[in-house]
């Protein structure tokens, strides 16, 4: 009860950006956020987080509760999942739905979802067959949206792979490591006792499930299916030392879903064609929508640079420019000894100046006085 008074006592803060963030949003994306937060109040029954999330010895027979696989993925039972899953939906919302469009999302969504209940459900089933022991069919209970948010960071690895997150002293964190790094980071917290079990589970699921639709099965506008770039590759998600282990262990299997008809193999042939404008090259898995979206990209980040750079030089020529007026108002604060003539009135002569000149020799001498 607690929690829920923090909860009510920052309400319309929350509220307040929320309604930023899920501004000009489609009313999917709404939609799976209020459910969100209602599951989030409703997960303080534990009779609730019984019924409505997925138990892996109650979806298999007899039980078969094959509904849990829907109610599953909006029931939070922490505050702080609740806010990131509405920060990713709403950020879904502002980037992939519009390149994907509204149905594609939604799709999306589900069968990552969908998947995930089942993959997990996998996962302690071979657990179990392990060791025996039947807690780890009707003790856990799988609920939550990490395998979606781990689906997400995949398509955004996809969208953008190169894009600079942080700069750390190990190096630079892009999109390309994000799925894996959060993986290893959700494992280390299950390890300490911060984070359930069911998390990195999940996590991992959605990572496999999306890199295998949005790889082989997701169609595009222009008839084709997949995304067989090299970048996209499924050793692509490990660090470079350990890449030819990853394709080595995961080779045989592709090739034999290729024989099967499940998988499309990766072309490796490049492909020349004439045009008025010259010579086209078509380079193995790149489509031309992926090109197209990589150079509005290189675009977005060339003009960022440039800015900057134009930016930084405005400021070092306003600092120069303040320095340099320092410099003569120095300059003049200084006095300077001036010989004026003496002002004539009625065309009145006035009489010649004497200037004395000094002689700052060693010897002292009588001043001298010459006429100008």
């Amino acid at each position: 009860m607690a929690a829920l008074r923090v909860f009510s006592r920052n309400l319309p803060y929350l509220r307040q950006q929320f309604a930023a963030l899920l501004g000009n949003t489609s009313p999917s994306v709404k939609f799976i956020c209020v459910v969100v937060v209602i599951g989030y109040i409703l997960s303080f029954s534990d009779d609730v987080v019984n019924v409505l999330s997925v138990t892996p010895g109650y979806l298999l027979p007899p039980s078969f509760q094959l509904w849990s696989t829907f109610t599953f993925w909006f029931l939070e039972i922490h505050l702080w999942e609740v806010i990131i899953d509405i920060v990713t939906v709403g950020l879904c919302g502002k980037l992939i739905e519009p390149l994907w469009g509204q149905m594609e999302m939604m799709k999306f969504f589900i069968l990552t979802n969908f998947g995930v209940a089942f993959l997990t459900t996998f996962y302690y089933l071979v657990i179990f067959a392990c060791t025996g022991q039947t807690s780890y069919l009707f003790d856990i209970h799988v609920h939550g949206l990490a395998g979606y948010l781990a689906a997400v960071s995949v398509a955004v690895k996809q969208i953008m792979p190169d894009h600079l997150l942080i700069k750390t002293p190990l190096g630079k964190l892009t999109n390309r490591s994000l799925p894996l790094l959060i993986l290893i980071v959700a494992i280390i917290l299950w390890a300490i006792g911060a984070l359930e079990g069911t998390y990195p589970c999940m996590w991992g699921s959605g990572t496999i499930l999306s890199w295998i639709y949005l790889r082989f099965w997701q169609r595009h506008t222009n008839g084709t299916r997949g995304d067989m770039a090299d970048n996209f590759s499924f050793d692509n998600f490990f660090p470079t030392v350990l890449q030819p282990v990853v394709r080595a262990i995961v080779g045989p299997p592709h090739r034999c879903l290729v024989r099967l008809g499940l998988c499309s193999p990766s072309p490796r042939r490049v492909h020349l064609a004439l045009s008025p404008r010259g010579v086209t090259i078509s380079m193995p898995g790149v489509e031309p929508q992926d090109m197209e979206r990589r150079r509005q990209i290189a675009l977005k980040a060339l003009s960022e640079r440039l800015s900057k750079t134009s930016e930084q030089t405005r400021q070092k020529n306003l600092s120069t420019k303040v320095n340099m007026d320092a410099v003569r108002k120095m300059q003049t604060s200084q006095v300077i000894p001036q010989f004026t003539e003496p002002e004539t009135s009625k065309g009145i002569q006035a009489p010649p100046t004497e200037a004395t000149l000094v002689d700052l020799g060693p010897d002292p001498t009588p001043p001298i006085t010459k006429q100008s």
